[in-house]
């Protein structure tokens, strides 16, 4: 079976003879191997490293694994979904490292973590990680193997040491955090010496040669198809997304440096193409991208586009992609109300929604997924009415499209200016409402679970005393019930659940990623929390 997997893939690029020395390395990704093998984060990192002659590298999913080293000296995690941190709990065992990092001795590897979630705020995790990478893989990854090269016959705690000087490599057990009380707010966050840099910098990569996939294979998740990150960042800035304010800048790929050779040695092997990024179509050169795909030889290429910003929804786009095997197009547009929108920053009018529907149908798509939000700072009953509202009038301006209406809970994420405020009591019952008025319209709602974003919210928010109440939840199961559980058996040692996941906090409060510098200062986002605040008279400290 294992065989047969690997045996699929059609590698687009060439690994590299390990030296007679190489370093042993195991890259693993805390899922199966359908899961992880569509993601392009995943795939990047392992071919930068694979190409690499100085390591000899290993891959590791849950089901499955290539023959895996007997001393492993690195095993790194790409992390994308919170909730596998089970998983990179259950590998370390089976490879028998101690999960805690202060357990593991000279003998054991240096444990790397990298990916959006723990770029985010790796705090809940930081005691399973002996090193976490923040930011993009481009520079960074090549500077931590050249930084370990430099030490890796020293001792475990010289190689941390250096390490952590590196721009971009965060070593959590090189910092001290103090608490106001053990179940209160944080107090300071320090490193334990002066030759540990006080605060981590997210590293920005600023090339305009974006990622594109290195391997196609059939067994993963999106069958066949060859990935081409068309964008990075979003210029929109909506105040509570985290794919926005922590990818900052937008970065476009260079059409004839990038993109077209990409999508030519992609297409050699398959037929199936995916561009993305969080704002494909705010590409400068995105019309002429489109003109490049619709040539005649391409003619059999089936496109997929990752959520397209609304008011760049034209008939041609339309056209285009019902030509190319698409059923439906997605688009966010959080809520009905243009108070809302406004409230966080989205520049989106109504018109442009009903625009958005009405080209879609005439470009000859079946179907419009849009994606909406209930709980943001500030809305009211009369809000949902207006997402009611939106819906009945898109179905009369666009009638016989198919019109679903996918809807989560407000979460707040690290280094955005909503980062402050805590989750809306109310959401489940405004999820519910929803539901109620949709349903008889012959509207598909689709809403995320209410349960599952507030272990998100959790997660999001959380500082590293979270990382006993994940070893307790790993064995209790992943149910909101299990974090309930794990909180009571935990209490008056930690904060309890409505600390990190309903109370806004204080802007003066410090934050547990108070230390690790994103994008853009808390001074900034502060100001921009501010003019949210300011323009709809809503409150942070209630």
């Amino acid at each position: 079976m294992t065989s047969d997997l690997f045996a699929k893939e059609r590698l687009l690029f060439t690994r590299a003879t390990p030296d007679t020395d190489a370093i042993p390395v195991i890259f693993a990704f805390p899922n199966e191997y359908t899961v992880g093998i569509t993601s392009l984060g995943y795939q990047v990192v392992w071919a930068t490293l694979a190409m690499r002659a100085d390591l000899q590298v290993s891959r590791l999913f849950t089901d499955i694994s290539e023959t895996l080293p007997r001393n492993p000296e690195i095993l790194g995690f790409s992390m994308s979904w919170e909730l596998d941190y089970v998983n990179i709990l259950n590998s370390l065992e089976s490879l028998d490292i101690p999960i805690k990092s202060s357990d593991r001795q000279d003998n054991h590897p240096i444990v790397f973590g990298g990916g959006p979630v723990l770029t985010a705020n790796p705090e809940p995790y930081a005691d399973f990680f002996d090193v976490v990478l923040l930011g993009d893989g481009e520079n960074l990854l090549n500077d931590f193997i050249n930084a370990y090269k430099e030490v890796r016959n020293a001792d475990r705690e010289t190689k941390l040491k250096a390490l952590a000087r590196v721009p971009g490599i965060y070593v959590p057990s090189l910092y001290e955090v103090e608490y106001l009380s053990s179940d209160g707010a944080i107090k300071s966050i320090k490193p334990i010496s002066s030759d540990i840099p006080a605060e981590v910098h997210k590293q920005t990569y600023r090339g305009n040669t974006l990622s594109a996939s290195t391997v196609v294979t059939e067994k993963a998740a999106w069958e066949k198809i060859f990935m081409v990150e068309v964008v990075r960042s979003c210029p929109e800035m909506c105040r509570f997304c985290l794919a926005s304010y922590l990818t900052l800048p937008f970065r476009t790929a260079s059409l004839n440096d990038s993109l077209i050779p990409a999508i030519e040695r992609g297409l050699q092997v398959t037929n199936r193409l995916g561009l993305l990024g969080a704002s494909v179509t705010q590409h400068p050169e995105f019309e002429s991208l489109l003109d490049y795909i619709n040539q005649p030889k391409y003619e059999d290429v089936r496109l997929s586009i990752a959520s397209v910003r609304t008011n760049t929804v034209t008939e041609e786009l339309a056209k285009t992609l019902a030509q190319r095997g698409t059923k439906s197009l997605t688009i966010a547009v959080e809520s009905g109300s243009e108070k809302v929108r406004k409230i966080i920053n989205k520049k989106l009018e109504q018109e442009d929604i009903i625009k958005a529907a009405e080209n879609a149908k005439k470009g000859g798509l079946k179907g419009l997924k849009l994606y909406g939000m209930v709980g943001i700072p500030g809305e009211t009953a009369e809000d949902l009415d207006a997402t009611v509202i939106m819906m009945q009038n898109l179905k009369k301006a666009a009638p016989g499209l198919r019109l679903t209406l996918g809807c989560s809970t407000f979460v707040p994420k690290a280094h955005t200016p909503f980062q402050w405020f805590g989750v809306n009591k109310e959401a489940e019952k405004r999820l519910k409402l929803l539901q109620k008025k949709l349903k008889p319209q012959g509207i598909d709602f689709r809403p995320e679970s209410y349960n599952w974003s507030i272990i998100q919210t959790l997660l999001s928010r959380g500082d590293r005393r979270l990382s006993r109440l994940l070893q307790l939840t790993r064995n209790f199961g992943d149910s909101l019930g299990s974090y309930k559980r794990a909180f009571k058996e935990l209490k008056g040692q930690i904060p309890p659940l409505d600390f990190y996941v309903y109370e806004n906090w204080p802007t003066e409060q410090i934050l547990p990623w108070n230390h690790l510098q994103g994008p853009l200062p808390q001074s900034t986002l502060q100001k921009h929390l501010n003019e949210a605040v300011n323009s709809q008279q809503l409150s942070v400290t209630s």
